[in-house]
This record gives C-alpha cells, structure tokens and sequence, in this order.
C-alpha cells in the first residue's frame, strides 16, 4: 500500500502500475497449477449471497434486480474457495471491472478514477479528451456485448432444434 508515496514523475508512475501489473501475472502464474475447477451455485446458495448485502452490490452499493453475478471475495485466480462465505453478490459490470486485480492495483484504479470524473467535469483540455475515448471504448463494448449475445441465442436455437 502507498499511503503517503507520491511518484515523483509519469514515468516513475508508470513503472510503479506495470509493477503491480507484473506482480498479479507473476502470482497467477504461479498459483494457476492451484486453480480448482469453477463449480456452479444453486438458486438456494445465490438467494442466502444476494441475503448478505441486502439485495446490493458490494462493489458501488446499488440495489441488485434482475440478473447479478456471486463475486468471490478472494478470486478464483488467486485460489478462493467455492464457499458461500467466499461469494459477494455484484453487479456484472461492477464484476466485470474490478476484475482480479491486486488491492493496490485496484486502489490505484479508484483514485485515477475519481481525478479523471473531476476532469471530465470540469471539462478541462484533459476530461474531454478522456471523455471521447471513454464514449468510443464504451459504444464498442456494448455493440461486442450485443453481439455476443446475438450469437448465444442462435447457439441456442441452433441446439433446440437438433
């Protein structure tokens, strides 16, 4: 953790968050030989995780309806368990972004997250040009999703049918 270290450059920053970066891949890597298989949860064992927050995600606090993913606590990369003690409901994008990054990496990701909204806010020189890149990179994100989901549901038809 870096409470109190400010990087004394971009570039001295840089190396600090490609060595978070390496560290997680050194540590999958590593434990990858670890790895037990993903087991699904029943309905009972999603009702008693989604009971834990109140029906909310763990990650932004937002009341869960409809479709949610069991977050492991301590991620399957890194060898959690297939326990309800080891599962959190999320939202699936909320999931989705915080990954299975470090603490530190993902402490870093909030902190330039919160500088880059008031960027954006402020509409400085910077905020619009995160902004443009972030509507494109988003606008494509949906449209692989939408496809994605396009193909799933022919899959699906596909083997109804045979």
């Amino acid at each position: 953790m870096r409470d109190n270290w400010v990087p004394e450059s971009a570039d001295s920053y840089s190396i600090f968050l490609e060595g978070l970066h390496s560290r997680r891949e050194e540590y999958k890597a590593n434990e990858k030989s670890k790895f037990t298989k993903r087991q699904s949860l029943s309905k009972d064992e999603r009702n008693l995780i989604l009971l834990k927050t109140d029906s909310r995600c763990h990650i932004c606090g937002g009341s869960i309806k409809g479709n949610w993913e069991a977050d492991h606590v301590l991620s399957h990369s890194k060898g959690g368990s297939h326990s309800i003690e080891n599962y959190l409901p999320a939202h699936r994008i909320c999931n989705n972004y915080r990954w299975d990054y470090l603490p530190e990496e993902f402490q870093e990701i909030m902190k330039l997250g919160i500088l880059l909204r008031t960027e954006i806010e402020n509409k400085t020189q910077l905020g619009k040009r995160v902004a443009e890149k972030f509507v494109k990179i988003e606008l494509q994100r949906i449209k692989r999703r939408q496809k994605e989901e396009m193909v799933a549901c022919i899959n699906a038809k596909n083997e109804a049918r045979q």
